[in-house]
């Protein structure tokens, strides 16, 4: 039976002297009132009412149980308002400092239809898993090797002049005869990490590039200023170009890819994040369809 129901209906009742004033004090119809005190004397094994009267008068039964319902009566309310706090708790979640703000907001307004608020930390790739460790944040969005990811999204090299190509080979960026300075391919810190730059360096030696032209820079913005200064390329999502108002295209001897997963404190928040909010994620990581992000 529904205990804490029926206690409230039989306090409600109790408190006016009616059945009907009783209801409309709860809330409930008055059938439904009346059912629930019946069941609560059933599961009790006695009358709670004295029923030969016209109003609602308290059998001695009923006076010794009516000190311990309203003790549970308030402590249900405690409960429910406890779990209303406890819903606005935010979900603090570390994500790479490359999701722009308009597409955390997007996220945050889903999230929180869904009675989910979230508060973003925006972090570089190394620091995110560890803000979990150390309980600053309760997930991450953590970089992963493409084929391990719940998120991918392919990379390419994007430049300030739209190229004649479909594809950009890196050995057509092999230093010639000309003089002319030759051209970098700059790696910004969100793919600082092994599953990419170093697979980005192999390509760099295979091909017979020098060291500096594919190279790490200290931030995005300064990587995407010296493209747009100069014949540079900077390795990016195709919407990230976009973004930056750059000219995108796939590289012709590697396929590379951003792979992303949680890491989260809790196996419940890291699958609401999985799934409830996935598509979402998805646009804040760089994939201007969601599709595009697997």
């Amino acid at each position: 039976m529904d205990l804490i129901g029926g206690c409230r209906a039989f306090v409600s009742v109790s408190e006016t002297g009616s059945f009907t004033a009783g209801a409309a004090l709860a809330r409930i119809p008055q059938p439904v009132a009346s059912r629930r005190i019946a069941a609560l004397e059933r599961h009790l094994g006695e009358r709670l009412f004295d029923r030969s009267t016209r109003r609602a008068l308290l059998t001695p039964f009923g006076r010794d149980m009516l000190p311990t319902a309203k003790r549970l009566v308030r402590l249900a309310d405690a409960m429910e308002h406890d779990a209303k706090r406890a819903k606005l708790r935010p979900l603090r979640l570390a994500v790479p400092d490359i999701c722009p703000t308009r597409r955390l907001a997007e996220l945050d307004a889903e999230a929180r239809a869904l009675d989910l608020f979230l508060e973003f930390r925006l972090a570089p790739p190394g620091e995110r898993a560890e803000l979990v460790r150390t309980h600053e944040v309760r997930a991450a969005l953590v970089a992963v090797p493409a084929d391990e990811g719940t998120w991918t999204l392919p990379l390419g090299l994007a430049s300030a002049v739209e190229p004649e190509a479909t594809v950009i080979h890196l050995e057509s960026l092999r230093p010639g005869r000309s003089g002319r300075p030759a051209r970098r391919v700059w790696i910004q810190p969100e793919d600082d990490v092994p599953p990419i730059r170093d697979r980005m360096f192999r390509i760099r030696d295979s091909v017979g590039l020098r060291p500096a032209q594919v190279a790490v820079a200290d931030s995005l913005s300064s990587a995407a200023g010296g493209v747009l200064c100069s014949a540079d390329l900077l390795l990016c999502s195709a919407e990230q170009a976009r973004e930056l108002g750059l000219a995108w295209r796939p590289i012709g001897e590697i396929r590379l890819a951003r792979g992303f997963d949680v890491v989260a404190g809790l196996g419940d928040d890291a699958h609401r994040l999985r799934t409830q909010l996935w598509a979402g994620i998805a646009r804040c990581l760089g994939a201007s369809d969601p599709g595009e992000a697997r």
